[in-house]
């Protein structure tokens, strides 16, 4: 099972453990797990329908503009915008290696109070980072 696969499979564990905890008679902490699921599952779903135009694409992936448009233009890549101003969904980006995969947790603090979204988006993006798509 790969980093991404085992982020998205969270919420599915989280509520078997919620499940178990009901039969022990834990409410409280079943019902926080399922808030849990619920709230990462949305995130992963509003993050994997960002869509960026080429130029941020690039900055994501760490591949150029034009060999981004390439692949849009060839059809490795669906368009998520529109002819002549593509934009493609962060979901479909591929991503180099050594390629950065979004501002940090710690970035984000300097800048003011942090979300518990912004939060999981830091610990998706982490993962992310660490993947490797040829």
């Amino acid at each position: 099972m790969n980093d991404r696969t085992s982020v998205k499979a969270l919420p599915g564990a989280w509520r078997r453990r919620a499940k178990a905890l009901r039969r022990y008679g834990s409410e409280p902490p079943a019902i926080a797990l399922e808030r849990c699921a619920a709230e990462l599952e949305d995130t992963i779903a509003e993050r994997d329908e960002t869509t960026f135009s080429l130029v941020e694409a690039s900055r994501e992936s760490g591949y150029s503009a034009d060999h981004l448009g390439r692949l849009v233009r060839d059809g490795k890549i669906p368009n998520a915008g529109r002819p002549g101003a593509p934009r493609i969904a962060r979901r479909h980006l591929p991503r180099k290696a050594h390629a950065p995969a979004g501002p940090r947790l710690a970035e984000m603090r300097r800048s003011g109070d942090v979300s518990n979204v912004q939060i999981v988006q830091s610990i998706i993006d982490c993962i992310a980072s660490f993947q490797y798509d040829p």
